[in-house]
């Protein structure tokens, strides 16, 4: 007989109530059960940063994590950083930045990102760089990426009303 665990948390603003078994990573329940293939599996250990999401605000490796874990927290995906019609300035950011080439590390810049944001709205160089170094990027060269994460700032502040 295999035991369950219950769990209330939400997830991109929407309430969620699950029977989970007690070993389900938190990766694959957001991508197996709620189809939110945007959070990258990648190197399943913590390290790589593709499948980073937001846990009550903080980035998390979402592959190292069980998912009873969030039980009654708040987790934000890259599924749902969009805006109604369109992209979130992050997102923005990133395309016309070109803060991106394969893609496969972005959801988890755009993350990190988001929460840099909320944290520090005028970072600096040096702090952009010390954020995203727990994400690896084989592409870019991170350049590009520190570009993106300055505009997203610039983008994010002619949000604010």
């Amino acid at each position: 007989m295999s035991s369950r665990v219950s769990i209330d948390f939400e997830v991109d603003g929407v309430r969620r109530s699950e029977e989970i078994a007690p070993n389900t990573v938190l990766l694959d329940l957001l991508r197996d059960r709620h189809a939110l293939t945007g959070v990258k599996a990648s190197c399943e250990r913590g390290v790589c940063g593709a499948c980073t999401i937001l846990v009550d605000g903080t980035p998390t490796a979402s592959c190292g994590v069980f998912a009873f874990s969030v039980d009654g927290a708040a987790v934000e995906t890259i599924d749902g950083q969009g805006r109604e019609g369109g992209l979130g300035p992050v997102q923005r950011a990133f395309a016309e930045c070109g803060g991106f080439q394969c893609g496969y590390c972005t959801p988890g810049m755009v993350m990190l990102t988001t929460a840099l944001l909320r944290a520090h709205p005028e970072p600096d160089d040096e702090r952009i760089r010390s954020w995203i170094s727990s994400n690896v990027c084989r592409c870019t060269g991170y350049q590009m990426i520190v570009d993106s994460v300055r505009r997203a700032a610039e983008l994010s502040r002619e949000e604010q009303p």
